[in-house]
């Protein structure tokens, strides 16, 4: 069985144990006799399978009583609505920090809305190239949201802005479950599960249920947190693969020791490419170091030419998914969990044979 190196952005690399299980039980769940694809989600199996996700997504992330976890369809992006359209309520007015493109679609989705929005906070001035550690504070403001990743820039928060009384939103689609978080500083997390969560096709939303009843009675069905939180995200047919999945990767998370594990791991690779990054000048590193993410490595080389020739010989050794967003260029490295440390250190090895034969 071949193997490659995967660097994807997103859909990313999925735990090969995780795989490997799914693969077993791919034509007959549990000796029922058929796929978890292929049964009703109404049926106790599949009631079981997203129960058990639920459970399991408390556990791990250790969420306090007092939250409700969410399965919804959409991606981030549909977020970017739901968020303002069930939090503003008769305040519309919210406050957001933009650190990227994620950030700035958010923002975009809510003035769309009409909203009241208000950016307190941004790196756009520099490229987007570190946090803002200074985030203004309003008390009238119904929410401050924030993306705690950005997956084409490569800056990650290395802490959370305390915001005292005003509800804390937050976009953690590309670092969710990377490391351990105190999840009652926020009001409501959301996350596309792709990359470190599961396949494509599944968001999670872990809400505070006070926030549920103060959904507008006139949303979308398909909008709205009290009619799926009331439904227990099944007023329709739920992604029920993608659920399955999920509750997979967090077994796989549990079993190996749980965030705090996976948090040393995922150090150790990011700093492997850090270092590999700052030991010389013909790489160059494109985010400040107290803002560098430990999930998306980003990085330039002397020349667009050399990157091209970089990313095709990389994939040549069986290295893929290094190449740049396509609205800023470069490489990206993607080293979230599922991603073995052998991987990076497969990279590096190439990063350092690519320099030799190239510099």
């Amino acid at each position: 069985m071949k193997r490659i190196h995967n660097f994807n952005a997103g859909p990313a690399a999925l735990p090969l144990e995780v795989l490997q299980e799914v693969q077993s039980e791919l034509l007959d769940y549990q000796g029922e006799g058929l796929s978890v694809m292929e049964m009703s989600h109404r049926s106790a199996t599949f009631d079981s399978i997203i129960r058990g996700a639920e459970s399991l997504m408390k556990e791990v992330m250790g969420i306090p009583d007092g939250y409700r976890v969410l399965f919804m369809q959409g991606g981030a992006t549909l977020q970017f609505a739901a968020v303002p359209l069930n939090l503003l309520g008769e305040t519309d007015t919210a406050d957001y920090v933009n650190t990227g493109s994620w950030s700035t679609k958010a923002i975009k989705e809510a003035q769309k809305l009409g909203k009241n929005v208000r950016v307190v906070a941004s790196s756009e001035e520099e490229g987007f190239t570190y946090i803002p550690t200074e985030i203004p504070v309003n008390e009238d403001a119904a929410y401050l949201h924030i993306t705690s990743n950005n997956t084409i820039f490569g800056t990650q928060y290395a802490n959370y802005p305390d915001t005292g009384n005003v509800p804390l939103i937050c976009d953690m689609s590309s670092d969710i479950n990377c490391r351990p978080i105190d999840v009652s500083q926020f009001d409501l997390i959301y996350a596309g599960a792709q990359k470190n969560m599961g396949p494509s096709g599944v968001t999670i939303v872990i809400i505070r249920e006070e926030w549920l009843d103060k959904s507008p009675k006139n949303l979308p069905t398909m909008l709205s947190y009290n009619i799926i939180g009331g439904k227990g995200s099944m007023y329709n047919t739920p992604p029920t693969f993608g659920i399955y999945m999920i509750k997979k990767v967090l077994e796989w998370m549990k079993a190996r020791g749980g965030l705090q594990a996976i948090e040393q791991i995922n150090r150790e690779k990011a700093e492997l490419l850090y270092n590999a990054i700052d030991a010389t000048e013909f790489y160059r590193g494109t985010v400040k170091a107290d803002s560098r993410s430990i999930m998306n490595v980003t990085f330039r080389l002397p020349s667009e030419e050399l990157e091209k020739q970089f990313i095709a010989e990389a994939a040549r050794h069986d290295i893929i998914g290094v190449k740049g967003h396509r609205s800023v260029g470069g490489i990206r490295a993607s080293i979230y969990n599922a991603v073995p440390l052998e991987s990076v250190k497969v990279l590096v090895s190439f990063m350092n044979e690519f320099e030799r034969t190239h510099g």
